[in-house]
């Protein structure tokens, strides 16, 4: 009964992961969600009150820290004395759900425009940017095993009492070209838009200030986990790809 009711578990965070995916790319895109990033504003001119800002800062702010401190080993370690280890990731899932779900719900539009794009192939282009952003976030999930990542994985293996071996470290695809694509989808999705709101502005830049933070711990950790991240870490560029006549970063796998 407890290996099933883990795996219910499980799959309960990873069937929410699912939602707030699918609701963010409407959040952000600002189309079909009743909550929305560029959201109408009531007011004219631009809203830069104390109380929007520290809102919307507050709302990424949470965001970050859970994102960033939980999935750090220490706290992982501290987690697992309270909950069974197979539900330590699916537990980070729903947190991280909470997290943009709250963020959803509270987000303050702040009105002003830095630009908008009515028609034109700037806005077709903008808006396959951020299709391709989103695809990108998706496809990277899957070439590092999306499964493992979510959680589902590690709850399946307790299931069937199978003891959870770690994943080897490969860089298929994209992370040939750079070393955290998944970040590069993020930062497209945020960007590329029509509308470009005083909110939105917000939204991108701090989360685009987070992700040059989160991704100098998250390969502290790399590199103390994988003895060859430190060399991959040297050949291949973190964010922008260097192309070359012959791509130097080869795939690398760590049995």
């Amino acid at each position: 009964m407890k290996r099933l009711l883990v795996l219910a578990y499980g799959f309960a965070c990873y069937s929410m992961f699912l939602g707030v995916f699918l609701y963010g790319i409407g959040f952000v895109g600002g189309f079909l969600t009743p909550t929305r990033l560029d959201a109408a504003f009531d007011k004219p001119g631009l809203d830069m009150s104390a109380q929007a800002v520290i809102i919307n800062l507050a709302l990424v702010a949470i965001f970050g820290v859970q994102h960033s401190v939980m999935a750090r080993p220490a706290f992982k370690r501290w987690l697992t004395r309270w909950i069974p280890e197979p539900m330590e990731r699916s537990t980070y899932v729903l947190a991280a759900n909470l997290a943009l779900a709250l963020l959803y719900w509270h987000w303050r539009p702040m009105g002003g425009l830095v630009w908008h794009v009515e028609h034109g192939w700037t806005c077709v282009v903008l808006w396959l940017v951020f299709s391709i952003g989103w695809l990108t976030v998706l496809v990277t999930t899957f070439l590092i095993n999306h499964f493992d990542l979510f959680g589902l994985r590690q709850v399946w293996f307790y299931f069937q009492g199978r003891p959870y071996t770690s994943l080897p470290f490969v860089t298929p695809g994209p992370y040939r070209l750079v070393r955290h694509p998944l970040y590069v989808g993020w930062l497209m999705t945020f960007w590329a838009t029509p509308t470009m709101t005083a909110a939105h502005m917000l939204f991108a830049a701090a989360l685009t200030v987070y992700i040059l933070m989160a991704i100098r711990l998250e390969e502290n950790d790399l590199i103390a986990l994988h003895r060859v991240y430190a060399d991959y870490q040297r050949r291949v560029p973190m964010l922008v790809p260097r192309f070359r006549k012959k791509n130097v970063a080869a795939e690398t796998t760590l049995s």
